[in-house]
């Protein structure tokens, strides 16, 4: 049965009769129990064309200009009315955003807006919404779901809070999926968990699904037919053998080629000799916790031990990867290191805060929209209570012509794509001439080609300045291609650390060898997903818990792997 059939599908935004039109006759269908891949990169029109399915283009000043785009055999989406779509959505046509962020209200407890679905399109009141709350957060493997409801989005990491929108989704169970890039955010375990949930929604239901990606290794083991996109046009689409070994546009050819591929620790390019150089970073015994309160007068009744007890040294010019799942510690070591939380023990040495700067995931968010380059550039110079001279101006054109963007100082962040403005974070990271950048995330909702190139300048800027890098990642694809050293992170104790290739080719923890079996691959085709029955690590201990200290056990000259249990 065909549960959605577009056909000649034009899209536009700006005022009536005067559109742009970004998306030029467009047609695909989905049968239900099907998976269907739109790729491509940034501004390709995919996210719009899938955003004109269930017609949330109309909120964001966009239309659809012909075509139709018919769901069940009998409701045509682009001439349905408000009535009609407002009873498709959330129940007929789910949706996964791929910013949570803009999708979760704010002010609301995570729990109260996951509670309004089962309320509204379920009908369940009382107790029973808060036990359905937590099953929905336990299916997409977040750890103390029942704690993490009486949060506030702000309170959670991004892969968290990805974990929360996909649970929203799932909880309407609705006919028809449509997420949009849904593990940009997440880990390759907790991806494969996701891949699981969907698969098993589809089976039990027979629900279609419309799986918007750029990542053509995890279209490779979900879909069944794939649609290429470029400029706004399907420029390539088919079955997806035929598509991935056989693609007839260049198009496609070019992002396959695009792609990271994980090579077992065979394609690490770089030595991880450290030559007896002093430490640019040493950190020792860092903890970072979290007092719970509940209860009576709100008193402490746990703590989260976010970070415990990590330790790793940084040498000019090297990269030291740090990987694990959502939620293991890798952001909050990130973060404790420039004080933007505070540690709860352990040393830090550094040469200064100065020393040290920090290039966020999310170039939008951490760019304000109404500041010029100029601006931006200088912010880190005033925050550290220098002069914005003739020398400072020389910098900036500097740093931008380094990093190959125009030297215009009076241009906008909306005026530059999202590779551009993540180019832009790098440059002002670099603007007080630190000795050591923290990257959180800082590729990973990049296009795979821009994703290249962002790497490719990375390496360049490592060699040229002498930068250490502590890179924060869940790509292990990417970890391989930067990375001299790797630390992985399972419930915020480091339990592997060595050497990149040797870490990469043979690991020997269980939790490694799990991240790196889950990896995906462009050739690996219809992968039977499993969901994930072993109970999530908490991190929420009793106040007072001290955990066992670590011992460890050496695997070769520079690979180590922790003996102590540390669930």
């Amino acid at each position: 049965m065909t549960l959605l059939s577009v056909e000649d599908l034009r899209v536009g935004f700006g005022k009536s009769g005067h559109e742009t039109e970004v998306v030029h006759g467009v047609s695909f269908e989905v049968a239900a129990g099907e998976t269907l891949a739109i790729v491509g990169e940034s501004g390709s029109g995919k996210s719009v064309t899938a955003m004109a399915v269930n017609r949330l283009v109309d909120f964001g000043g966009g239309r659809i200009l012909g075509g139709r785009a018919v769901f069940d055999e009998r409701i045509d989406v682009a001439t349905a009315t408000e009535a009609e779509m407002q009873r498709l959505r959330g129940r007929e046509i789910g949706m996964i955003f791929q910013e949570p962020m803009t999708s979760l209200n704010p002010v609301l407890k995570v729990g109260a807006q996951i509670d309004e679905i089962f309320r509204k399109q379920h009908g369940l009141s009382g107790r029973a919404v808060r036990q359905a709350s937590i099953r929905a957060l336990d299916r997409v493997r977040i750890p103390d779901a029942a704690r993490r409801l009486d949060q506030a989005p702000h309170q959670m990491s991004g892969g968290m809070l990805q974990r929360v929108m996909i649970a929203m989704a799932l909880a309407g169970e609705p006919r028809l999926l449509i997420a949009d890039e849904p593990t940009t955010a997440l880990d390759v375990t907790i991806q494969a968990q996701i891949m699981a949930l969907l698969a098993e929604l589809q089976r039990e239901t027979g629900a279609g699904l419309i799986f918007i990606t750029h990542d053509i290794g995890l279209v490779a083991g979900l879909a069944d037919r794939v649609l290429v996109m470029q400029g706004g046009r399907a420029v390539e689409s088919g079955p997806i053998d035929r598509v991935l070994d056989h693609p007839s546009h260049d198009y496609t050819r070019h992002l396959l080629d695009a792609v990271p591929h994980f090579r077992a620790g065979q394609a690490v390019r770089r030595d991880g000799t450290r030559d007896g150089r002093t430490s640019a970073l040493s950190v020792r015994d860092l903890s970072v916790r979290f007092p719970v309160g509940g209860g009576f007068l709100r008193r402490t009744r746990g703590v989260v031990h976010a970070v415990d007890g990590v330790s790793f040294d940084l040498v000019p010019g090297e990269t030291l990867g740090i990987v694990g799942e959502s939620g293991s510690g890798k952001s909050t070591t990130a973060r404790a290191i420039l004080d933007l939380v505070r540690p709860s023990a352990g040393q830090i040495d550094t040469e200064g805060r100065s020393a040290v700067q920090m290039v966020f995931q999310n170039p939008n968010a951490s760019l304000n929209p109404r500041m010029t380059v100029r601006a931006l550039l200088a912010e880190p110079v005033i925050a550290a209570g220098q002069r914005v001279d003739d020398t400072v101006l020389d910098r900036m054109h500097t740093l931008l012509a380094r990093v190959e963007l125009p030297a215009d100082l009076d241009r906008f962040p909306h005026e530059f794509s999202g590779g551009q403005r993540q180019r832009l974070c790098i440059a002002r990271a670099l603007m007080l001439n630190p000795r050591v950048l923290v990257l959180d995330e800082a590729v990973s909702a990049l296009d795979v080609s821009v994703q290249a190139r962002v790497l490719e300048l990375l390496i360049d800027l490592q060699r040229e300045f002498g930068l250490a890098y502590l890179f924060v990642s869940h790509d292990m694809a990417v970890v391989e291609r930067i990375a001299h050293r790797v630390a992985v992170l399972y419930a915020g104790r480091i339990v592997e650390m060595g050497a990149a290739q040797e870490v990469l080719s043979d690991p020997r923890h269980p939790y490694t060898q799990k991240l790196i079996a889950a990896i995906p691959s462009i050739d690996r085709r219809r992968i039977d997903y499993a969901i994930d029955t072993e109970d999530v690590a908490s991190l929420l201990r009793p106040v007072g818990f001290t955990a066992p200290p670590q011992t460890w056990r050496q695997i070769g000259p520079d690979h180590h792997i922790a003996t102590e249990e540390t669930s």
